[in-house]
């Protein structure tokens, strides 16, 4: 019998497509302030700067709509190795692009490869995963994302000082490196067993789920027999109620989940992430900094470790309560923001300069400003950033999981391109009132996520339909309470059996 590498393993190596993520990120904020970049590309600013963003976003929205036929056709996993081959080559064009056009080429072939990652990434890592630890293992996702902008970063700021080509070609070239190591590293990972079950590949899942959930392959265990049982109740059950086409996401049973899972994807795109991870280099060179570089590596830094305390907590905390505080704090470190910059930040009237505002020359406001981006971007990652991986895939059933998350992450990525595209002019145009239009959005989400979001920690996947329609209110469940799950009531009644037999 084969015996695969244990979950943790398997999360470490499947999370380098976010780290992949994070190197592009980074590649843009990191590289848009050098001379070298603006020299060489024709000191690209405003619509052009943002064409080049958003070409990434452009790609990844078409490569999550491919996500919800490859995800089912192919499986998440072969799906999630044949993007990596993207990857590489969109690295490549990248790196070696003499002009604005080759380098948005190459950014649109890389986005493919995001756009199907960040779609099937978190499927696979929810459905091989057991219940209590679900939400920490897809939460390395946005580790591996935050840890990709810090190395990048660093590659970087070391490549600042070669002062020639080499200052973007060579960290553009080096993002190759994470998705070779993901190509090889799963010919040894399994199948979902979900999706094998989909496919009635039945006695594999049996040994799938043996060996990721025992020490040794034991497909007798009480736990891996009831898992078994209840993957297969699921599918005779979703078999009984029939098609899975793109007409069933909108059923009058799954249109409330699959909304929900795009809304989520909305909210993410709309808290305003966006503008601080690709242009936080104009926020703080208006604010007032010569020299941002320091202040935007430790920004990085604050992402890692704001990450850590999710992954190690919420199966704990829960996913409705980092939702609710994270749309509020956000709510409250834009207001600041904004504030800030309409009371001291006077707009910069030359448009050939990328800095939206002249600098504040008032130290103590220009470190208030660098303060609430930072606790932003700790708010930010301790809730929104690991939960938008999770939440998404374990609200929809099995048979349109793959369509409902590419569909809301397409959701996702189109706002994003626009965003990216449109932030520079935007930013320039209307200036602090960019900051309180994010402020409308967070507290707007903060409001749907307390009316419609139930939680769903510590429930198995199978056991979402019973989430959705007890008809209780989700505001009077503020926070999980512990709970024994239907998994465990049969693994009881099969150890008892086994034990009488």
């Amino acid at each position: 019998m084969v015996r695969f590498p244990n979950v943790y393993t398997i999360t470490a190596f499947v999370a380098l497509a976010g780290m992949m993520y994070g190197f592009d990120i980074a590649s843009i904020s990191g590289i848009i302030g050098t001379v070298q970049y603006q020299d060489y590309y024709g000191n690209p600013v405003g619509v052009l700067q943002g064409a080049i963003t958003s070409a990434t976003s452009a790609g990844s929205f078409v490569g999550s709509i491919s996500a919800t036929v490859l995800g089912d056709k192919v499986s998440r996993k072969v799906a999630i190795q044949w993007s990596t081959i993207l990857w590489v080559i969109g690295a490549i064009v990248q790196s070696t692009s003499n002009g604005v056009a080759m380098l948005i080429s190459g950014r649109l072939i890389s986005g493919l490869c995001i756009g199907v990652t960040s779609s099937l990434v978190p499927i696979y890592l929810s459905e091989i995963a057991p219940r209590k630890i679900r939400g920490r293992l897809v939460s390395f996702q946005q580790l591996a994302v935050n840890s990709g902008v810090l190395i990048q970063y660093l590659i970087q700021y070391g490549c600042t000082f070669l002062n020639s080509e080499a200052v973007f070609r060579l960290p553009w070239a080096i993002q190759t490196l994470p998705a070779i190591i993901l190509f090889i590293s799963l010919f040894w990972f399994p199948y979902s067993p979900r999706w094998l079950a989909k496919e009635d590949r039945w006695e594999e899942v049996l040994h799938v789920l043996a060996s990721l959930r025992t020490a040794n392959n034991n497909i007798n265990d009480p736990l891996v027999l009831a898992e078994y049982r209840e993957i297969e109740d699921q599918i005779r059950i979703e078999l009984e109620e029939g098609s899975s086409s793109f007409r069933t996401l909108f059923s009058r049973k799954l249109r409330k989940r699959v909304f929900l899972a795009i809304a989520i994807e909305i909210g993410l795109a709309l808290s305003g992430i966006s503008v601080l991870l690709y242009y936080g280099t104009y926020l703080l060179k208006g604010a007032g900094f010569k020299d941002v570089r320091i202040a935007l590596l430790i920004q990085h830094i604050i992402a890692v470790l704001a990450t850590v305390p999710s992954i190690l907590w919420t199966d704990q905390f829960g996913r409705r309560p980092a939702l609710l505080i994270g749309s509020i704090t956000m709510t409250i470190w834009f207001t600041l923001i904004g504030g800030l910059l309409v009371r001291y930040g006077p707009p910069n009237p030359i448009p050939t300069q990328p800095d939206t505002y002249l600098g504040l020359n008032r130290a103590a406001v220009s470190r208030a400003i660098l303060a609430f981006v930072y606790l932003a971007v700790a708010s930010f990652n301790l809730t929104w950033g690991p939960v938008r991986f999770i939440y998404p895939p374990e609200v929809v059933p099995l048979k349109v999981r793959a369509k409902s998350v590419s569909l809301a992450t397409a959701f996702s990525w189109a706002i994003d391109f626009a965003l990216s595209f449109a932030v520079p002019p935007i930013f320039r145009a209307i200036s602090w009132r960019l900051f309180f239009i994010y402020v409308s959005f967070n507290f707007a989400t903060f409001i749907y996520i307390w009316i419609a979001v139930p939680e769903t920690m510590l429930r198995t996947l199978e056991e979402m339909d019973e989430v959705f329609e007890h008809g209780e209110p989700v505001w009077k469940s503020l926070r999980p309470k512990p709970l024994t799950t239907k998994l465990d009531l049969l693994a009881r009644d099969i150890e008892i059996s086994m034990r009488t037999v």
